[in-house]
């Protein structure tokens, strides 16, 4: 099979990097992923790697563990401001 046929083959996609913001109850975290974008498809979405990290942040904010959310990300502390 020629080069040409083998065309349709690949698949040609691009990476580019996101930071996701993430809010858990009082604290919030700033997470850097790469989307990867793709012809056709669910195209853009995060890899496995990514999807995971995000996940652990999230649950590590739920459960007000700051120390291991802020091994993927910057974490903030929310407060309410009133006039």
């Amino acid at each position: 099979m020629g080069f040409a046929n083998w065309l349709h083959v690949i698949f040609f996609y691009m990476k580019r990097k996101k930071v996701e913001f993430i809010r858990e109850r009082k604290f919030a975290a700033e997470v850097s992923v790469e989307l990867i974008e793709e012809e056709g498809g669910w195209s853009p979405y995060f890899s496995t790697d990514d999807a995971e990290k995000l996940e652990a942040v999230r649950l590590a904010l739920r459960a007000g563990d700051v120390a291991t959310a802020a091994k993927y990300g910057d974490v903030y502390e929310l407060r309410p401001v009133t006039t």
